[in-house]
């Protein structure tokens, strides 16, 4: 290792991550619970911290794709007016579930609350496309 490690963790793993625990701990991002019962799936997405202008759904490919945007900014000023710290902030993370090519946008109904995405799905199985016979003559 190229620095002694602090409680199981290289010191220099913060320079590499993002302020949403990005990088290495990416799995941390867009935090998701997957209940199933017989008619359909429920996803409860959190993302704290972001409004429901900056989240957007859709399905494409039998793929639901989740984006999510944040743009942050920590000014602290001393009493003259001068900076003590200045930090921003933005950048969008994604998830994708694949829901199969049976699921259409109208499907899927998805609210946004206190920071979680509720999405529910139905199960749906997929269409097999009706056959084409081929006359053959002779």
């Amino acid at each position: 290792m190229f620095a002694p490690s602090v409680f199981r963790r290289n010191v220099f793993d913060d320079l590499f991550e993002y302020p949403f625990g990005g990088g290495r701990n990416a799995a941390q991002l867009m935090k998701t619970d997957v209940m199933e019962s017989d008619q359909d799936y429920t996803l409860l997405i959190d993302l704290p911290g972001i409004e429901k202008e900056n989240v957007t759904a859709d399905l494409k490919d039998g793929y639901l794709n989740i984006t999510a945007s944040s743009a942050q900014q920590n000014d602290e000023q001393d009493e003259n007016g001068r900076y003590l710290r200045r930090e921003r902030f933005s950048g969008t993370y994604s998830r994708s579930f694949y829901v199969g090519e049976a699921v259409t946008e109208e499907d899927i109904r998805a609210r946004f609350e206190n920071g979680v995405l509720k999405l529910t799905i139905p199960k749906k199985e997929p269409q097999e496309p009706p056959k084409r016979m081929i006359q053959i003559e002779g």
